[in-house]
């Protein structure tokens, strides 16, 4: 792989400012982001004086502590514009989530939030060795969900040529890299196996691909998975976080010459770690909930937003910055079986573990009894399919599971092709149990 560190002069001043300069740059901003959404969101007016708070009472960055917590129900509990402090004639832009659990999450954005966005996206992509000129295959959804028409922005706005194939139509997907040469690819890590599963039923060596860079999002993958499709495609594979409700893809960005984590772009949003349980807010290098203020959104700032997503805050390293280390799982995501704590993540680095299998995977909960059951289906290598082969498999994963993450599995070991593939974000966990 090819040195992609930055040049000289490459960098936005603020990104290697000191932390001096951006605390006070985060303080000037986070006082107008909360008088704005006092004076302007009616939501946000009514949560302040429920809890007895003003945004004149912030004196410093850590008074922020004051002011209560936003969660996604409450942009459920507003649907569509509730949260708004803009009017919607403002509004340039509304995405939203799928809305399959229940009425959807709908963000909206002014002209100077999706330059802001663009912005933040470019140098996300220039973090991750993009610069301008690079030809960019970006295979996110288009659409309501922010990742497909995000990148593309920030692309453009970077310099890139653009390739909007967005998710889905694999086999075209491998056609359109093999054709038009993209140096990077923006893709959920889960369907960047999906691709190249397709590179090798089309008897393509992936390695002799153009691409150099993948950025890789929208859910949590881990170190093992990169190294996977680092051997896979001798490129690099970075990562980049984002949310809806707090921008979309490009809040957090990993830094191609270190790949340690998750540089937050503090100028526009200022993060905090708390305890998922009390609510208290956590010093730098413990693990908890991360926290989001936005510093400079207009249409729908968000005030303390609670991701459910687990990491913890670094220093910066390649970037002044401070770092979230790899999400690890959601806090609604997290499955307790028999009072263990497992997350998908623990069982795709056990399965990479294993020769035998394909890093495609499902879990399956059940309680047949009184006791909750977890069932781990999961692909074979195409080398690997014979019975004798499969047995070893199962018994190896199980293993790796009952050591590492401390519970006992049944594992179904399936032909290739055979788990349900994703075009977007994977479901890893189907929840068959009986409610009494």
């Amino acid at each position: 792989m090819e040195d992609l560190s930055p040049k000289k002069g490459d960098l936005d001043p603020i990104e290697t400012a000191s932390r001096d300069e951006i605390a006070a740059l985060q303080f000037h901003r986070m006082k107008r982001s909360l008088k704005h959404a006092y004076e302007n969101s009616p939501f946000y007016r009514k949560r302040f004086i429920e809890h007895d708070v003003h945004p004149e009472e912030l004196k410093t960055l850590a008074d922020i502590s004051k002011f209560p917590f936003t969660y996604k129900n409450d942009l459920r509990d507003t649907y569509p514009f509730g949260m708004f402090a803009v009017p919607q004639s403002k509004l340039v832009r509304i995405h939203g989530s799928s809305g399959t659990t229940g009425k959807p999450t709908v963000v909206g954005y002014t002209q100077s939030d999706i330059d802001n966005w663009a912005n933040l996206i470019a140098r996300s992509i220039r973090a991750a060795g993009g610069r301008q000129g690079d030809i960019l295959h970006n295979a996110y959804g288009y659409g309501l969900f922010t990742g497909g028409l995000g990148a593309h922005y920030g692309a453009e706005k970077l310099g890139c040529t653009v390739v909007p194939i967005s998710g889905g139509m694999t086999e075209r997907q491998v056609t359109l890299i093999n054709d038009f040469k993209p140096r990077i690819i923006m893709v959920t890590p889960s369907y960047m196996l999906s691709i190249l599963d397709e590179f090798r039923r089309q008897g393509l060596d992936p390695r002799k691909s153009s691409l150099a860079v993948g950025i890789f999002g929208a859910e949590p993958w881990t170190n093992s998975m990169r190294a996977e499709i680092e051997e896979a495609f001798d490129m690099h594979a970075v990562d980049i976080y984002g949310l809806s409700e707090i921008m979309g893809p490009g809040v957090a960005q990993e830094c191609v010459e270190t790949k340690d984590g998750l540089h937050v772009w503090e100028d526009h949003f200022y993060p905090e770690i708390i305890d998922p349980v009390t609510g208290e807010v956590l010093p730098d290098g413990q693990m908890g909930e991360l926290v989001f203020t936005t510093l400079t959104k207009e249409g729908l700032p968000m005030v303390r937003y609670r991701t459910r997503d687990l990491t913890r805050l670094l220093p910066g390293t390649a970037r002044s910055m401070r770092r979230i280390e790899k999400i690890t799982g959601r806090s609604d995501d997290m499955i307790i079986l028999r009072g263990v704590n497992v997350f998908p993540t623990q069982i795709e680095e056990q399965i990479l573990k294993c020769k035998g299998l394909a890093p495609h995977f499902q879990i399956e909960l059940t309680n047949p009894g009184r006791m909750d059951n977890m069932t781990v289906h999961v692909e074979c290598a195409p080398d690997h399919a014979d019975a004798g082969a499969r047995a070893a498999a199962a018994k190896e994963l199980a293993h790796h599971i009952k050591s590492v993450v401390g519970v006992s599995t049944k594992i179904e070991v399936k032909d290739p092709g055979s788990v349900a593939r994703s075009e977007g974000k994977a479901k890893r966990v189907v929840d068959n149990r009986v409610k009494n």
